[in-house]
């Protein structure tokens, strides 16, 4: 049986805004993921247009399209264009779960949720010529699900190949976000067995792992013993996390020791009003400050994420978050203007409001208002929302940032890798286009290589001054 798995480039990929290296860092794990289930008897097919032109003069039995909300309209388009040549076409994905009666006029069979329960299902069905228009996941469960297909992703293509996911969901319910839609229903929080996990990270070949979950740190015990058994490994990784998670007991700790060496933080904004508003529980009364100086002692760069255009936000908002980041050394930001997703209990709370201003899900990538908004006009919105990014990544911020780390090998990894990230465009685009993009890997993990912790230093030359102080002097030896 010949297969085809797709993952349609998102709409912002094509934007004014467009940046090829942010769009080549990860291969499509999902799809990877699915094709495990497939038999070696089949051929198999798996394209990413990020990263390459799509192909579509081949006449595959069974296509399997993995859809977005900024991809939704390009992957029906597809899915329209091959069941018109006569192939069985599935959808599946986040956009897919929030709004199932949009995407089943393109589609032969639909997947509600996660598929590693579903999608062998369907299998079956399939080939005994029974297969369902829906399959819905309540089972939740990653034991003894098969090894990734890595063989089929095109390794020199990314920056990022060894990406890897060892739990599903999250443990929090925030109003905005979009993952509570695709694990309703069922567990929405849920780990593999470590030593499965563990045996994955074996297959890997280099240094360098990126960890996609949404909370590496929301299982203390899974994410513990995950950490324990990576030690010796040589490994160095990158990942997300809480405030709440930086904070609590000593988890941060055993991951630095493991190999942790950059971190996705969701401060998301300074106002508890704004908080509550968004159920995010797990940074109230949170001392961000403190979260940034545990993984700064500890040589973690951090990436930390806002959200603009919560209700209490006011002109104001942008030049205070950029301060913040600035003042206390982000190695990166990513800012976003708050954007209600379908099936989250924000798009509804929205909708019943009358505040949905467009239905066009090409505008919904955190770059576009798409709500009416309260405090904010939607162009001060905006405008606020680009001189963010513009006035972080200005080189005199860089610089100022990097500066306040007090070891030298912290400050120029922070320069590196924050100019390296925004302000190298044009090299990037000339790697990625020569197809040498994974080349670069080694550069990656000579910036994320280990820094001493630098409290510790401080902390230990205030310990030995006075024993030095005390004791005979070199010449009495």
């Amino acid at each position: 049986m010949k297969i085809k798995l797709i993952l349609p480039a998102l709409t912002e990929a094509e934007s004014p805004f467009w940046r090829p290296i942010k769009y080549s860092l990860f291969p499509p794990l999902g799809l990877a993921t699915l094709a495990a289930y497939l038999s070696e008897d089949d051929e198999i097919d798996l394209q990413d247009q990020h990263v390459e032109e799509l192909n579509l003069d081949d006449e595959p039995d069974l296509v399997i399209i993995q859809v977005y909300i900024t991809n939704a309209y390009r992957a029906y388009r597809i899915a329209d264009f091959y069941r018109n040549k006569g192939s069985y076409v599935i959808l599946g994905g986040l956009h897919v779960t929030s709004l199932p009666d949009e995407a089943m006029p393109h589609a032969d069979t639909i997947f509600l949720g996660p598929g590693e329960e579903t999608f062998p299902r369907f299998l079956e069905d399939f080939r005994k010529r029974e297969p369902k228009k829906v399959y819905f996941s309540s089972k939740r469960t990653l034991e003894k699900i098969p090894p990734i297909r890595r063989d089929l992703i095109k390794r020199n293509r990314y920056l990022v190949p060894n990406s890897i996911v060892v739990t599903r969901g999250c443990p929090h319910h925030c109003d905005f976000c979009y993952k509570d839609a695709f694990f309703e229903g069922g567990k929405s929080f849920y780990m593999q067995v470590v030593d499965d996990a563990l045996s994955e990270i074996e297959r890997l070949p280099g240094k360098h792992l990126y960890f996609l979950d949404d909370h590496l740190l929301g299982n203390a015990k899974f994410a513990g013993e995950l950490f324990a058994g990576m030690k010796g490994m040589n490994r160095v990784f990158q990942g997300a996390a809480t405030v709440d998670s930086v904070l609590r007991g000593n988890l941060v700790e055993k991951a630095a020791e493991a190999g942790l060496r950059s971190l996705f933080v969701g401060f998301e904004t300074f106002s508890p009003e704004n908080l509550r508003q968004s159920n995010k529980k797990q940074n109230l009364k949170k001392d961000y400050e403190a979260a940034v100086n545990r993984l700064h002692d500890l040589g973690i760069m951090i990436n930390g994420s806002f959200v603009f255009g919560l209700d209490e936000d006011d002109e104001d908002v942008f030049k205070r978050t950029v301060d913040w980041g600035v003042k206390n050394a982000l190695t990166t930001s990513t800012y976003h203007i708050l954007t209600p997703y379908p099936g989250t209990r924000l798009y509804k709370d929205m909708e019943s409001q009358g505040r949905i201003m467009t239905k066009n899900w090409d505008l919904y990538d955190t770059r576009h208002v798409v709500y009416q908004t309260k405090k904010l006009s939607e162009r001060q919105l905006k405008e606020g929302y680009d001189w963010a990014y513009n006035e972080f990544y200005r080189w005199k911020n860089i610089l100022s940032a990097s500066m306040k780390h007090s070891s030298n090998k912290h400050k120029l990894k922070h320069f590196l890798y924050t100019g390296g990230w925004k302000k190298f465009e044009p090299l990037w685009n000339f790697i990625i286009k020569s197809g040498r993009l994974n080349n670069m890997l080694p550069l990656l993990e000579a910036i994320l290589s280990k820094v001493k912790s630098e409290r510790k230093n401080e902390v230990n030359q205030n310990r030995i001054q006075p024993i030095l102080q005390d004791s005979p002097g070199i010449d009495s030896l």
